[in-house]
Formats: structure tokens, C-alpha cells, sequence
């Protein structure tokens, strides 16, 4: 890419900030990657990857929120994350396998994005020594750390705690998301969770 507009100028500013807020990425580096942007915008209820397809890139939010679900034979919805701006939803079990996703990563708001090619990524990542110290330091805290956290709190919380929980991770974008896919997320249902909230003093949205 060779010129851009003052709006995707900032796009890729926030992008360069947030990367190099894990380790510092050069200007060679930055450059290789430039090349595997695209920028979509994504409506509210549009699905940005879907389930049962093969993805070939995962994304940076520059505005908006998205969930991560899956849904079980009976057709039940399980929400198993929630990204906001400054972070990297994507199917990447999927992308590291080369086979169609389990999961759907779909617009709760209308978002705008940054696509990744990930195939790209994947052999930048093999000769830039400055994506790979990046990698590996946002891969420790947001999915390993992130993971243990998680497991633990499931095996050891009922669910007030869990909800309590949620409210600390996501106290930034809590309001902004539906309270029944909070429940899915907490592995409740709408009625549980209002009981919940009622028993916490939590007023009702």
C-alpha cells in the first residue's frame, strides 16, 4: 500500500501502537507488513469469519465489538469470547490446521477492521526477529496466562463469582454487551443471570 487516507493513517497507527506495546517492531518489518492489510467494515449481526469455512486471515478491531460462539448439535449458542477495539479476533486453531472453523466471530456492533493475511504473517514471522519476540510476549499473556486464568475460574467459581469476574475483565465494554450473551458466555441461563445480578445489586439493562 503506497497512500492513505487520514482515517486508515490512524487505523495503522493504533495497529503500530498496540503491537509495539508488547516489543518494539521496525520500520523493515512494519513495511512487510503493510503488505498484508486490507480494511474491511463489518455490520452489526455480520459475520466476520464463519463457521464451517476455511479462513485465511485474522483480524485487528480498530472500532467495534465482535463474539466468538459456538453452537452444539441442539442449536444452543455458547459465546467463548468477546474482542473490542485493540484486539485480534480470529479462528486460529483453524488457520494453524488449514481446516474450516468451529467457531463464528460475529459483529455486535458496527465495526471496522483490519485483515491480516495470515499465510503472509506466518513467513514474516519465520525471518523478522522483532515479530517474533512480539509474538511469543502476546502470545504469554493473552492466550496462556489468559487460558490458565480461565480454567481456573471454571473449575473453581460459581457462577456470581464468574459473573464478578466478567465484570473485571470486560469493565471497559460490559455495558455494551447483550445480557444474554453474557449468560452464554457464564454457561447460565437469562432467568440465572437476572437472579444473579438481582442478588448482586446489579440493576437491570
Amino acid at each position: 500500500m503506497s497512500e492513505f487516507s487520514m482515517s486508515t493513517k490512524l487505523s495503522l497507527a493504533y495497529l503500530k501502537s498496540v503491537m509495539e506495546s508488547y516489543y518494539p517492531i521496525s520500520s523493515a518489518t512494519w513495511e512487510g507488513l503493510e503488505s498484508l492489510f486490507s480494511f474491511r467494515h463489518v455490520a452489526k449481526s455480520e459475520e466476520l469469519f464463519s463457521a464451517g469455512v476455511q479462513p485465511t486471515a485474522f483480524a485487528f478491531v480498530v472500532h467495534g465489538l465482535f463474539r466468538v460462539y459456538v453452537t452444539d448439535e441442539d442449536g444452543h449458542e455458547y459465546n467463548k469470547n468477546f474482542f473490542q477495539e485493540g484486539t485480534f479476533p480470529g479462528c486460529m486453531t483453524a488457520l494453524l490446521t488449514q481446516t474450516p472453523s468451529q467457531f463464528c466471530i460475529e459483529a455486535l456492533e458496527d465495526s471496522e477492521v483490519i485483515l491480516i493475511d495470515f499465510k503472509g504473517y506466518r513467513n514474516l514471522l519465520q525471518k523478522d526477529e522483532d515479530l517474533k519476540l512480539y509474538h511469543i510476549l502476546y502470545l504469554e499473556k493473552n492466550w496462556l496466562l489468559a487460558k490458565d486464568a480461565r480454567e481456573v475460574q471454571l473449575v473453581q467459581d460459581d457462577a456470581s463469582a464468574r459473573y464478578l469476574r466478567f465484570i473485571a475483565d470486560y469493565a471497559n465494554i460490559f455495558e455494551r454487551i447483550p445480557q444474554y450473551h453474557v449468560a452464554s458466555h457464564l454457561g447460565v441461563t437469562p432467568t440465572q443471570l437476572s437472579r444473579i445480578r438481582k442478588k448482586l445489586g446489579h440493576a437491570f439493562t
